[in-house]
């Protein structure tokens, strides 16, 4: 309380946030983050996405070098957390910023920025129109600058409704009729291209595209998560 009477609300002792309809506790992600000898210590935080979502990020000390890179924390934690609770970035710090009583100062924590992460995967431009047009909608789902076209969409911080909005984005840019389970189950820019190149002439009339975009968007994270591409999560 200060001295006028009015109580200054610092934020909850708890750290919970509500990620996609469920309620995570941010210690069990930082637990688990800890068991990876690669990491000395682990912050994690929500931060709102360019989307408005709100997402899981993930701050690092590095305890070997070369620093482990995205894909290998995106499949250490996805094999030990249900997806919901598996950060959408991993950001490296040398150091946490605290506060002067010692604690971790969380809002002193840079933002994720739109910079692609660093991956295994090399970088590779797209070599094709469908490509290209393909990379921008995946960068404008994911909220980063940057799509390489082996990237893998979950390493990008791509989960299973953005997977939903990605799709939906797809359909109404091709015009095609497109199949959906394939869509799913085409984690890279290459693998998706190859399946609109290959569906090319199936032009896809009002009706087709409305009932197409409909099955969509109705999904629920949870009937997303059964369809093909969960596989690829950690593959």
């Amino acid at each position: 309380m200060q001295s006028d009477g009015c109580l200054l609300h610092l934020g909850r002792k708890d750290f919970r946030v509500k990620i996609r309809g469920h309620t995570v506790e941010v210690g069990e992600v930082e637990r688990v983050l800890r068991e990876n000898p690669a990491i000395k210590d682990a912050v994690v935080t929500g931060s709102e996405s360019k989307s408005g979502d709100l997402r899981l990020v993930a701050y690092y000390v590095p305890a070997v070098q070369p620093a482990p890179t995205t894909n290998q924390l995106v499949r250490f934690t996805r094999r030990r957390l249900p997806s919901y609770m598996v950060p959408s970035a991993f950001l490296p710090v040398e150091a946490f910023p605290l506060t002067p009583s010692g604690k971790v100062d969380r809002r002193a924590l840079p933002e994720p920025g739109s910079t692609r992460p660093e991956l295994a995967t090399p970088y590779l431009a797209p070599q094709s129109w469908t490509q290209e047009e393909l990379c921008k909608v995946w960068a404008e789902v994911i909220g980063i600058n940057t799509v390489g076209i082996h990237d893998n969409f979950f390493d990008l911080g791509g989960h299973s409704l953005a997977a939903t909005r990605l799709i939906s984005r797809v359909i109404q840019t091709f015009h095609l009729e497109l199949p959906l389970k394939a869509l799913f189950d085409s984690p890279t820019v290459a693998e998706m291209a190859e399946i609109i190149v290959q569906n090319q002439s199936k032009k896809a009339s009002d009706e087709e595209l409305a009932r197409m975009l409909n099955e969509v968007e109705t999904l629920s994270e949870e009937e997303a998560q059964k369809l093909p591409g969960d596989r690829a999560r950690i593959s």
